[in-house]
């Protein structure tokens, strides 16, 4: 099995200004537009945390049509009161197939779906009800086209990602998963007590010292 790499966290909130005012707050800048999903009905924007890893806000695109299934990330759980949060992880493989099988005793990651976005296209897992998997505690898988990684053509803000904590009352089995698609550092698990409600949490390192999500 080929190691997986982090490639992206996820901020999901209700609309993306709530979204980017979050981030601002808690990191000191202020992220890119990225694009519009239009499969999902989805937009984003966008902050590089490195050479090929970044930080993505997304949220409901409001001027796009309903799709005809769940959006990713459990974009359709969110009501107008909800905060904006740090909800899902993306980890990136040179063969989703290989490793979404790998995956599949653990916790299933979802079918392989085409995805695009401008000029930009991958394959990503997606569950069947827009979900994540362990509650956000498992990561989606992607693999990109060929070209530079997205991030490569973002601006340098100074940021960048000095590891990600999996919070989650079954470590063993976040392990598990972890090493079955082949992915370890700045990845960690943190159990919690049993019936905690499993979250994220990403430590990066800012131009005015570290912060958290």
């Amino acid at each position: 099995m080929p190691a997986c790499q982090i490639d992206h966290i996820t901020v999901t909130a209700p609309t993306l200004a709530e979204g980017a005012a979050w981030v601002r707050e808690a990191l000191g800048v202020s992220a890119a537009p990225g694009g519009r999903h239009p499969i999902m009905g989805t937009h984003n924007l966008l902050l590089r945390l490195g050479d090929a890893l970044f930080l993505e806000i997304i949220a409901v695109d409001p001027d796009a049509p309903a799709p005809g299934r769940p959006r990713w990330f459990a974009l359709d759980t969110l009501g107008a009161g909800s905060a904006p949060a740090l909800s899902a992880w993306v980890a990136r493989t040179d063969n989703i197939a290989a490793a979404a099988s790998a995956a599949e005793a653990v916790a299933p990651l979802g079918p392989v779906t085409p995805m695009g976005r401008g000029a930009r296209n991958w394959l990503i897992t997606i569950p069947a009800d827009g979900g994540m998997p362990m509650d956000g505690v498992g990561p989606a898988l992607i693999e990109w086209d060929a070209g530079p990684h997205p991030a490569a053509g973002m601006a340098d803000l100074g940021l960048t990602l000095d590891r990600l904590e999996l919070f989650h009352p079954e470590p063993l089995r976040v392990r598990a998963l972890l090493d079955a698609i082949g992915m370890h550092a700045p990845v960690s698990v943190v159990r919690i007590d049993a019936g905690a409600r499993p979250y994220l949490r990403a430590h990066i390192d800012t131009p005015a010292g570290p912060r958290t999500l």
